[in-house]
């Protein structure tokens, strides 16, 4: 099997693989500071349960990565992958003004993917996500081992499309 034919195990960021504790207060003001939000995201310390999975499903996967966070975010996002050790790999961002729930833009990057590969599993704390991929036919894996996001963070994903 080559390289580019290996299932995938494809990783959210925010909560599953960086810790986003120290930057949610920005999404508790009003109105919310997301250019700030997000320039604070190469400070994220990675969450070393996540790291070690991404890790250890590289052994037999192409690990790729799902985010919600926009495409502006796309160069810092990569540094701070490579910075982590984590695999490289392809990465999908949210459209910059695109504004749809995280569950909705990441559960059509996950239908479009499992068109013509195997996706071994999807690692994302988003519950709702996760409750909609587990839907689609999808192996799933709750992060659950970030602290937990803000009601800030929650209402960014669902509502307003942010992450």
């Amino acid at each position: 099997m080559t390289e580019t034919r290996r299932p995938l195990a494809v990783f959210d960021l925010d909560n599953t693989l960086a810790d986003t504790a120290h930057r949610q207060r920005f999404l508790e003001k009003r109105p919310k500071d997301w250019d700030a939000f997000f320039d604070a995201a190469p400070q994220d310390p990675p969450l070393e349960k996540g790291v070690a999975l991404a890790l250890e499903a590289a052994q037999e996967c192409e690990v790729v990565y799902l985010t919600g966070r926009p495409e502006r975010c796309r160069r810092d996002t990569l540094a701070w992958l490579a910075a982590q050790g984590l695999p490289e790999g392809r990465m999908w961002m949210r459209r910059d003004h695109d504004r749809r729930p995280a569950r909705h833009t990441k559960l059509e990057i996950l239908r479009e993917l499992a068109r013509d590969r195997e996706i071994r599993m999807l690692v994302d704390d988003d519950e709702l996500v996760c409750d909609d991929a587990r839907r689609a036919g999808l192996r799933v894996v709750r992060a659950s081992w970030a602290a937990g996001a803000s009601a800030g963070l929650r209402e960014a994903q669902e509502r307003e499309g942010r992450t």
